[in-house]
């Protein structure tokens, strides 16, 4: 799938997000003929981690849009702590991983497409029908899948402090957030709580947050400067089986990994290039996913493990007796 070559397939890309914009700058630089249709009317903050892990350049340089990634001053992370209970673990990243918030990243990432040719349209609500000989990367959201009893709920706010080069979970037993710093000095927070927890906190974020020792003790010094966003309910799903020859969903309409693993925006990057790429060769979606199942089966089916096992205090110790580095690698996709 790495081959390029010239295509006049017309190719419309719903959502631009990074899976869509990703899709839209790989088609072009195949030679398509690409629309991005974007329902929103400007790039907004969004719930997400905001962290991008080290096989991102890679693929940033493989978009040509990598000098564009270095001018946005991401922040370098190359350190890892897991709070587990009593337990921490911290470890040094054999490669540096970065913090860019989605604001910037899409507006850069949607730049470079128009940049490159792509009409965008924003605004509006995709029509996927696109012609019969259209080409439709569906890169609008995660799938509808039926949530649990106790739906699950991602919240978010940016904060103003001290900054430091660490990616840093924080797990209990209801739930977990994750710290890491991005561009211009802002600290991001960003969690995930079942409902029935949110709801004796009345939504609550910073009540709830200042409940929880270790996450509260390391947002002391920080202040937060925006409202907190939610999106919900979540529910976490491998890649779907193939459907329409001619539709190649990627980013969260593929699948949604857990969040924890620090590796959903590569993996948007990932699956939307390839996917701009199987769009513009006309290859059939069957064999973009196929290959998509491939590279992702791990990585989710790890993911889903250490879910479970997170969720119970007794097994936090086991976190203690694997690599972190393992971990991490065991977590993520590599690029194709």
């Amino acid at each position: 799938m790495d081959k390029v070559r010239h295509v006049k397939t017309p190719i419309l890309v719903a959502g631009g997000g990074p899976a869509g914009a990703a899709a839209a700058i790989a088609a072009r630089l195949s030679g398509a003929d690409v629309r991005v249709c974007e329902r929103r009317s400007s790039c907004r903050h969004k719930v997400c981690g905001e962290f991008l892990s080290p096989h991102v350049a890679e693929i940033l340089s493989s978009l040509q849009v990598w000098d564009e990634f270095a001018r946005s001053r991401p922040q370098k992370i190359v350190r890892s702590v897991l709070h587990l209970g009593r337990h921490t673990k911290t470890w040094n990243l054999s490669e540096p991983a970065w913090g860019l918030s989605r604001l910037a990243l899409d507006r850069l990432l949607l730049d470079k497409a128009v940049s490159l040719g792509a009409a965008l349209r924003r605004g509006q609500v995709c029509d996927l029908s696109g012609g019969s000989e259209a080409r439709i990367i569906v890169a609008s959201g995660r799938r509808c899948v039926t949530a649990a009893s106790d739906r699950l709920f991602g919240f978010k706010a940016h904060f103003s402090g001290p900054t430091d080069d660490m990616v840093e979970l924080f797990f209990h037993a209801h739930g977990y957030a994750g710290v890491s710093c991005v561009e211009d000095g802002i600290t991001n927070v960003c969690g995930i709580a079942p409902e029935s927890l949110l709801r004796e906190y009345d939504f609550d974020f910073d009540e709830l947050l200042s409940h929880r020792g270790p996450l509260r003790d390391r947002l002391s010094p920080l202040r937060r400067t925006m409202d907190w966003i939610t999106t919900g309910p979540l529910s976490f799903s491998a890649p779907g089986p193939a459907g329409d020859a001619s539709v190649y969903p990627a980013g969260d309409a593929l699948g949604f990994v857990d969040p924890y693993t620090g590796s959903g925006i590569m993996n948007a990057l990932l699956t939307g290039r390839l996917a701009g790429i199987a769009a513009s060769r006309n290859t059939p979606s069957s064999e973009y996913l196929e290959h998509c199942q491939s590279m992702l089966a791990q990585p989710f089916r790890v993911s889903s493990i250490l879910r479970h096992v997170v969720e119970h205090p007794a097994a936090h110790w086991l976190a203690q007796c694997v690599p972190g580095e393992t971990l991490f690698r065991w977590t993520r996709a590599s690029p194709a």
